[in-house]
């Protein structure tokens, strides 16, 4: 669809270029992409990696999901520099073409390694599929039938998910994600844009944002061990709000189109991508922790639902402001919402139910 897209005309709006056909299998392609990988993570995160690290182990489940975390982000970085390079000697067309002839080829290869992982596991996936419920049967039809089962499926999602033991630090999770504004990405990316900014400065604040976030999976293991599981979630959150609330205030009180004032506004978002890669970590492990192995999959895959309609409550709200001059007000709604997580786990830390008390004695 892409290689298409180079062939054809330019659409002469955006309202004619939604219209198009090869447009729309585009999105769907690229739905069905996410779609596939938040599922592969569901399991492999929610499920696998818990049942290998053990009960009662939460040090070695900080290793294993910092190690994934690692991976993940080593990985990101490498592709994303691969391309820019190629980009930068290439046409466009010939690096997409690569890209989609790379990830031909990796699915081969993604299919071999699930197996292997669950063969060099003695069969642990398996026996998680077979200790899970057994699916709800309905009468009628098979399109009925299949429609019921997916309705009852998501309404079970949610009703798991509010009931869990660890409702705070799930819904503190959340609110991180609404901060869409002060963080490496496309808003970002556009706001620096418009503003001139070289291409260094873009790629270094895009490559220390990464270095900084591999540094958080070396550094939350340490955490978790010295000050606990908890502890170590509540100072990654205050970390990650205090340094966002500065970037807030360097960008009211001084024109960032000054060098140092950008400089500094940059500095702290970069700072602020170890508290936030040091919550991601640990709050994942208090879900896993919290939840038991039966319902992992389905809490997590309800908890990556709320995560992304909170991202994209954002980005509504970043396309109704639509000009440049409001992104401040993007950036003070999205250091509110990490501040609001921070208080929500610290106000949950500071009151324990007897539940918390059970599942983390520390």
């Amino acid at each position: 669809m892409v290689t298409y897209a180079f062939t054809v005309p330019r659409a002469p709006a955006a309202s004619a270029l939604l219209l198009r056909p090869w447009f729309a299998t585009l999105v769907a392609s690229t739905a069905v992409d996410r779609l596939s990988c938040v599922s592969l993570g569901v399991i492999a995160e929610r499920d696998f990696v818990v049942q290998l690290a053990g009960e009662g182990r939460p040090i070695a489940l900080a290793r294993a999901n910092a190690a994934l975390s690692r991976v993940d982000l080593l990985c990101e970085t490498a592709g994303a520099s691969i391309f820019a390079v190629l980009l930068s000697r290439n046409h466009p067309l010939t690096c997409v073409r690569l890209s989609c002839a790379v990830s031909l080829c990796s699915l081969p290869l993604l299919f071999f390694l699930g197996g292997a992982m669950n063969r060099l596991a003695d069969g642990i996936l398996d026996r998680s599929a077979s200790a899970g419920p057994a699916p709800l049967e309905r009468p009628g039809r098979h399109g009925s039938a299949a429609v019921g089962k997916a309705w009852e499926t998501i309404r079970h999602g949610w009703t798991e998910y509010l009931r869990q033991p660890v409702l705070p630090a799930s819904l503190a999770y959340v609110l991180v994600c609404f901060n869409v504004a002060l963080a490496p990405g496309a808003l970002m990316t556009t706001f620096l844009i418009h503003l001139g900014v070289s291409a260094s400065v873009l790629g270094a604040f895009g490559g220390s944002s990464a270095v900084v976030g591999i540094l958080a999976t070396f550094v939350t293991p340490y955490l978790v061990k010295e000050l606990g599981i908890l502890k170590a979630g509540a100072a990654g959150l205050v970390a990650q709000s205090a340094l966002l609330g500065a970037a807030v205030v360097v960008f009211v009180t001084g024109p960032v189109s000054r060098r140092g004032a950008l400089f500094a506004f940059l500095g702290f978002i970069v700072a602020s991508r170890l508290g936030h890669m040091a919550y991601s970590v640990i709050g994942l492990q208090v879900v896993q922790t919290g939840n038991p192995m039966g319902k992992a999959k389905l809490i997590g895959a309800t908890e990556i639902a709320v995560a992304s309609l909170a991202e994209l409550a954002m980005m509504a709200v970043a396309v109704v402001a639509g000009d440049a001059a409001h992104f401040g007000c993007l950036a003070a709604l999205s250091a509110a919402s990490v501040a609001a997580a921070a208080c929500l786990f610290c106000a949950w830390l500071a009151n324990p139910t007897d539940d918390l008390r059970r599942l983390f004695p520390c």
